[in-house]
């Protein structure tokens, strides 16, 4: 069995003529927590798209648990789960009964019990009885939060995982979500523009730019190889394709010295 949990090869797809995606060639280990990053506009939720099914690419291949996406998603996607805040859960049911009609599609079994565990968990159980519609932005991001991990992913994918949340309530779920990665040994694959985030949690990045694949490595060797001190430099010097190091040496060597095992 690969250790590869995502496979992309030669992945493309245009908008009117125009490419989001342009020959993407990547794949994700198992068990591993791995970052998607780029710019606005770098092709990282349209990539994501593609690999839940929601999108058809205009050309290449993706192979998710060992399946093509293409021709059997049907015998993944029950094992697979994905998390956004900006795609919203239906406002006129409550928080409890979404977790429930989710739950349900994903033939959950004792669905109640669940939703009643993961409320406790990631702390919405304050909120089950409230419409999703009249929740503020940093709630519905953890209702969404407790939605993909309702039938316990063996591959999660996060698009923004702690936007709108405050950075105790952040600093929570990002614990949570490395307890549950190490208790279940699930693959995460997250976009995210919280570079502390990535530094934190992840160790992996690709770095998309114009929708190619443009560097990848664990993030200190970003870091050293860039010259720069902190993921979010090395974000900034990608973004806007500044080559070479800074000129400040003492940067350069604090990059070093972070990149030292």
């Amino acid at each position: 069995m690969s250790d590869a949990v995502i496979e992309v090869e030669g992945l493309a797809k245009s908008f009117g003529g125009v490419p989001a995606v342009d020959g993407l060639t990547f794949s994700v280990a198992r068990g591993s927590t791995t970052a998607l990053l780029g710019a606005n506009g770098a092709g990282k939720t349209t990539t994501l798209s593609m690999l839940l099914g929601l999108l058809i690419p205009s050309a290449g291949r993706i192979t998710v648990l060992g399946e093509d996406m293409l021709r059997h998603r049907y015998r993944v996607l029950p094992r697979m789960n994905f998390t956004s805040p900006y795609v919203d859960l239906p406002h006129r049911l409550t928080v409890a009964q979404n977790l429930i009609v989710y739950g349900r599609l994903y033939g959950i079994r004792n669905i109640k019990a669940r939703v009643a565990r993961i409320a406790d968990e990631l702390g919405i159980t304050p909120l089950l009885k409230r419409p999703t519609g009249n929740l503020s932005a940093g709630q519905k991001t953890r209702v969404a939060l407790a939605k993909s991990l309702l039938n316990e992913p063996d591959l999660l994918l996060m698009d923004e995982p702690t936007a709108s949340l405050d950075p105790e309530s952040a600093d929570t779920i990002r614990a949570y979500l490395v307890a549950y990665q190490r208790r279940t040994g699930a693959t995460i694959l997250l976009a995210s523009h919280n570079m502390a985030e990535v530094e934190r949690i992840c160790g992996d990045v690709i770095m998309l730019r114009a929708g190619r694949l443009v560097d990848r490595g664990q993030p200190a060797e970003l870091i050293a190889r860039h010259g720069r001190s902190t993921m979010e430099e090395v974000f900034l010097a990608i973004a806007r394709n500044e080559d070479g190091p800074p000129p400040d040496e003492a940067t350069e060597r604090e990059a070093r010295k972070k990149a030292a095992p």
